[in-house]
């Protein structure tokens, strides 16, 4: 556990490792009890991740891609195809250099995204509903400070 002073005195100890299994605990029961519901077929995690990837960093590189998420290029290569192919993505040849492409979200895969995130969002609308007011609370307060950490952990290393 970490404890960081601030400027109002020493903050709480944060239990890192907890924080880390539970996050991807909720990501991974999220994903599994949401699903069903939807009737978009089911993508693996690795390719969801290249697809968020792109909708968040429309005309992204494939190299940008697979540096972003520390993958080999081949790698994401043969899982862009998957998504190209879905119809979740577009390949579009940069004009003023052929070798680079630059990678698109289709309106399909907008309206996936919001599909998915409504879901998710009642998966956890359904689970926090058997928390504690204050726990709820807890977690309201808490969602800026995880927005901000998501950001960071997704920054390029």
């Amino acid at each position: 556990m970490e404890s960081i002073g601030v400027a109002d005195g020493p903050a709480k100890a944060v239990d890192h490792r907890s924080l880390a299994v539970s996050v991807i605990d909720i990501s991974a029961d999220i994903r599994r009890k949401s699903h069903n519901d939807t009737g978009v077929r089911p993508l693996s995690n690795g390719v969801l991740e290249i697809l968020r990837v792109i909708e968040n960093h429309p005309g992204i590189t494939v190299a940008d891609v697979a540096s972003r998420l520390g993958r080999q290029f081949s790698n994401v290569s043969v899982q862009l195809r998957e998504l190209v192919a879905a119809g979740l993505v577009t390949r579009t040849r940069d004009a003023a250099d052929k070798r680079y492409v630059a990678l698109h979200p289709t309106a399909e895969s907008q309206r996936i995204k919001a599909l998915l995130e409504g879901a998710w969002a009642e998966a956890l609308i359904s689970a926090s509903s058997r928390l504690l007011p204050e726990e709820r609370d807890q977690i309201a307060a808490s969602l800026p400070a995880l927005q901000r950490l998501a950001s960071i952990l997704a920054e390029p290393e």
